[in-house]
């Protein structure tokens, strides 16, 4: 008997209306095959396989919306009425989010193509700037500032992409970032795969990465970690920032509050997360 697509049987099988939803079930990792869970939808079994789905079916298109429900949750982040920004939008979780919380418009910019899920690119609040990388977009180029953004980026450090985001925001914008220490380590505090596991390199990623910020213009306003790991295991860490950090950026006492906070954050990541 010829094999089948998992996303495919889930909907044969009833246990999932279209293959969209079948894919965003999957990607929940609440899919068992055999007792097994899979994760990925192109993954070929028998028709006749044992399937179940264990748990509730992921709200967004992609995990990426669980982040920044976190942030909405713990920093008090609202998309209520406003104008935003997903950078790094991929399959367009942020998005997808930032719509069902409010959202009157995103620009969903990423440097890759045919990504972003169906659903969104038929939204008429979504602007979809795929091919797009963020290090060379201009005002004009959205015609309108933001109020809220997220950078959720791989392979480029946030230096390169918060000196941009500044020329895009409104004065009250609230940015959303992910510090992911794989990609603001130094390449001998990678180990193998691209994991980081020193809490030491994860807390000096955060403080330099909020060194930076502070440096031009931003300041911090929330920190914790990601409810989900990137690729490979690694944990990230969410951080809201805000424009006013210039009067602060040398300030021993504020220097020294984000060097607490940061060790705070990063060993109950590790608490909860159970990095291995």
């Amino acid at each position: 008997m010829k094999k089948e697509r998992l996303d495919v049987l889930l909907v044969n099988k009833g246990l999932a209306e279209s293959r969209e939803k079948a894919k965003r079930t999957i990607m929940a990792g609440i899919v068992y095959v055999n007792g097994e869970k899979e994760d990925k939808a192109g993954t070929t079994f028998d028709p006749e396989v044992s399937i179940e789905v264990r748990g509730n079916v992921l709200p967004y298109v992609s995990r990426g919306g669980l982040k920044l429900e976190k942030a909405i949750r713990e920093f008090g982040v609202s998309c209520e009425g406003k104008v935003c920004i997903d950078i790094g939008a991929s399959t367009g979780g942020f998005t997808d989010c930032m719509l069902q919380n409010g959202a009157v418009k995103v620009f969903a910019i990423d440097v890759g193509h045919g990504q972003l899920d169906w659903k969104l690119r038929n939204d008429e609040r979504v602007v979809c700037m795929e091919k797009t990388n963020i290090r060379y977009v201009k005002p004009e180029d959205l015609g309108e500032k933001a109020r809220l953004v997220s950078i959720d980026v791989s392979f480029i450090s946030l230096q390169l992409v918060l000196p941009v985001v500044k020329t895009l925001i409104e004065e009250d914008c609230q940015v959303v970032c992910l510090i992911k220490p794989q990609f603001e380590a130094g390449r001998d505090q990678v180990g193998k795969k691209g994991v980081v596991r020193d809490k030491k390199v994860h807390v000096e990623v955060i403080e330099k990465t909020l060194a930076f910020a502070y440096s031009i213009g931003f300041e911090l306003k929330g920190l914790t970690f990601s409810p989900i790991k990137g690729p490979e295991g690694n944990i990230e860490y969410l951080c809201e920032l805000m424009l006013g950090g210039d009067d602060n950026a040398d300030n021993e006492e504020n220097l020294m509050w984000i060097h607490e906070t940061a060790v705070k954050t990063v060993d109950a990541s590790h608490d909860m997360l159970d990095i291995k």
